[in-house]
């Protein structure tokens, strides 16, 4: 199932991009698109550099007081993919990095993706160590 899904992505993530870039090229023209698409990725650096410095502030305050990194781990987990998507060409992955990045935002997909995290926990997929 995550491997159909996978491949999905694969083949119409870039399709999408290649879409949008071109009928944003036609429409606004094409030196306000590859300026828009760096610009993206200047704002991507630099929010994925905030963003990563205050999870990483998150973990050591959390270990200081005793306790499991657990939340800064998920937000590390979204701020690195957000950052990345946000590096990568184009407007579709763009708005998702975007969303990873924004903390109000980044709540959706920390539920998500801890809830994947448990699910393979009970089926045995993963083992937790301490």
């Amino acid at each position: 199932m995550f491997r159909t899904y996978l491949f999905l992505l694969i083949i119409l993530v870039p399709a999408a991009e290649i879409g949008i870039l071109l009928w944003s090229g036609k429409t606004i023209g094409v030196l306000p698109t590859v300026f828009m698409i760096l610009f993206t990725g200047v704002m991507g650096t630099y929010l994925a550099k905030s963003q990563g410095l205050k999870v990483i502030r998150q973990a050591q305050q959390q270990m200081a007081y005793g306790q499991m990194p657990g939340e800064a781990i998920l937000d590390g987990i979204c701020v690195l993919a957000g950052g990345i998507l946000l590096l990568t060409p184009g407007f579709v992955t763009d708005l998702a990095g975007l969303l990873l990045l924004i903390p109000a935002t980044r709540k959706f997909f920390k539920y998500w993706l801890a809830a994947i995290i448990r699910r393979w926990m009970n089926k045995g997929t993963i083992r937790i160590i301490r």
